[in-house]
């Protein structure tokens, strides 16, 4: 079901903004003719290498892949980006441990992604170095225009030669630190594309794209808007928005689009048969833990993973804290609103720093922390990217401008969504994007536009990351240790943390701005004449209100916080009540129970 939702919610998105695309013939029986090639896919697995339900872990896609290739030998294994970063696992090594796996795992090609630039491009650049596979990108390009990495490879599988072109999001010049991009440049993806497949299009059978481009309707690069304005790409295999297409999508031009969700929760499966030079058939596929529970993991590859383990376990053990609550970071929760791990964290910021105000980006905020003992290894999964906490003095009107932009796509997530501590504010979110904040208190005073705060953030979003672009200009005036361990002393601090939202961050419609008094003059004295008195109207019948609707079911463009406006509810209301997970994946014709009036 969950799937399934996702599944309509994107193919709704996509018709509405790039015309009609269709699902991928699932149920096609027509045999494919000529040679049949398998192309196995993962993406944004954020350094998952172990399994923990519904993540199966490095050694299970092994094994997947080991199946694959004693079935069909014509069978690729491809990366969409997002792999060497985002778990102690990687970070701890700076990403060398995830080479050394998927070197073992026989992958043919990556896509650096965003995060694969949360090194520093020197770093990422000495990992190609260690990999056994090309890392590929057309549209990472230093400043004099050269790229960064070759831009194709062509790759000929029992006599048909597949071309795969890949590319890498625009968005990392602000996802990823702006130092660690620093001299480089990320150009359009749909420009180098029309280039590249004009290129290679007669020089190969089969056009892949590998591409960490994603499908959000906030991007403005897409594999959407690629696939939409380039023709003759057979394949598209994409990452970056975590997105899962049970079976595909297939664009006006033929186009299969292919991704495969996070975290190693699924493998892709593209098949294609390719005759005489022509695709004849190609279909899509995902495998998720179930339909993999009878494939055994790769062994070499778990005992790789068991012995990297092994190496960092005196480090990732060591208990440094307590907590009696969880401590919640899901990503659909602190990307979207506050949550009591945001509160401790920017607290923990102001704390060390003395600032009179602290944000931190809820996207570097990566996992929650169990209630119990914390070890540093909690901490630093939470805390992955090694930021540094920073200060910096800022104006009051610039500390909106900044609350502004964390809040620009609110209720939709988005990684810039500021967690804060010293500072209050209200979001209407039916107000125009650069105009929904309001009630912006620090401590007990309202707000000064034109003073000066410090103002404590990581390093990341003190030079620009996630668009918060007018901190740049700012010198540091103060830094004070790593992020990870600012937090730690904090719960040390506070021993056994007990922290819950203290509404620091509110949905609230702005208020009505006060009526001027009327300028009013005395009027000269008349004499009143006497009326004549009119006769009566017939009085109507008082029409019976209607009884307030009880369902509201759900239209082609509808949204759980557009739903909740027009009945006087909230979104987070309807999400109770109807027991949504995820608030953001509705469908046309679904019934949604509304709130019982008041």
């Amino acid at each position: 079901m969950k799937i399934w939702k996702n599944y309509v919610s994107l193919l709704l998105t996509v018709c509405l903004l790039f015309g009609s695309v269709g699902m991928a013939a699932a149920a096609d029986t027509t045999p494919g003719t000529g040679k049949h090639i398998t192309i196995l896919h993962t993406n944004d697995t954020h350094a998952r290498a172990v399994e923990s339900s519904p993540a199966m872990g490095f050694a299970k896609v092994a094994g997947i892949a080991d199946k694959y290739r004693s079935e069909n030998p014509n069978t690729l294994l491809l990366d969409a980006g997002d792999a060497v970063h985002g778990t102690t696992f990687a970070t701890l090594v700076n990403g060398e441990s995830i080479v050394k796996v998927m070197n073992e795992m026989g992958y043919q090609a990556i896509v650096p992604g965003n995060h694969e630039f949360n090194y520093g491009s020197k770093r990422l650049l000495e990992l190609e170095d260690m990999m056994n596979f090309p890392m590929i990108s057309a549209n990472v390009k230093k400043k004099d225009g050269t790229r960064l990495f070759e831009p194709y490879l062509i790759q000929e599988v029992d006599g048909v030669k597949v071309g795969i072109i890949a590319l890498s999001t625009p968005e990392t010049m602000y996802k990823t630190n702006p130092k660690n991009v620093e001299g480089l440049d990320i150009t359009d993806p749909t420009a180098e594309a029309k280039v590249l497949v004009n290129e290679i299009r007669s020089k190969v059978d089969v056009v892949v794209v590998l591409g960490h481009l994603g499908q959000d309707a906030s991007s403005t690069d897409t594999s959407l808007k690629v696939v939409k304005e380039v023709p003759g790409i057979d394949v598209f295999i994409d990452g970056h928005s975590h997105t899962v297409l049970q079976d595909g999508l297939v664009s006006d031009h033929g186009t299969l689009i292919a991704s495969a969700g996070e975290y190693t929760n699924y493998v892709g499966v593209i098949d294609l048969w390719v005759d005489a030079g022509k695709v004849t058939k190609k279909q899509a596929t995902l495998i998720d833990e179930t339909a993999a529970k009878d494939i055994k993991p790769n062994e070499k590859v778990a005992t790789l993973v068991n012995s990297i383990q092994k190496e960092q376990e005196p480090i990732l053990k060591e208990e440094v804290a307590n907590t009696a609550v969880l401590l919640d970071g899901k990503r659909e929760q602190v990307r979207a609103g506050e949550t009591n791990l945001g509160d401790l964290l920017a607290d923990a910021i102001r704390d060390v720093s003395g600032a009179d105000i602290a944000l931190t980006n809820g996207g570097g905020i990566r996992a929650s922390i169990e209630a119990g003992v914390v070890t540093k290894g909690d901490v630093i999964t939470v805390l992955p990217f090694g930021n540094q906490v920073v200060t910096i003095d800022v104006k009051g009107s610039d500390v909106v401008a900044a609350l502004e932009n964390g809040v620009g796509s609110y209720p939709e997530p988005s990684g810039g969504f500021p967690q804060v501590s010293g500072i209050t504010f209200s979001i209407d979110p039916s107000q125009d994007k650069g105009s929904r904040v309001h009630s912006v208190m620090v401590g007990d005073q309202a707000l000064n536009p034109e003073a000066t705060y410090t103002l404590a953030t990581n390093d990341f979003t003190a030079v620009g990351g996630d668009e918060y672009t007018m901190f740049a200009k700012y010198p540091t005036t103060g830094m004070y240790g790593a992020l990870d361990e600012a937090l730690i002393e904090y719960m040390q601090q506070l021993g056994a943390v007990n922290i819950k939202t203290d509404g620091r961050i509110k949905e609230a419609a702005l208020p009505a701005a006060e009526p001027e008094a009327p300028v009013t003059e005395t009027p000269a004295p008349v004499t009143p004449k006497p009326e004549t008195p009119k006769p009566e109207a017939p009085s109507k019948p008082t029409p019976s209100k209607p009884a307030p609707a009880k369902v509201h079911v759900v239209k082609s463009g509808d949204t759980l916080y557009s739903i909740s406006k027009q009945y006087g509810t909230t979104w987070q209301a309807l999400q109770k009540l109807n027991k949504i997970k995820n608030p953001h994946w509705i469908y046309p014709g679904q019934s949604l129970k509304l709130p019982a009036a008041s």
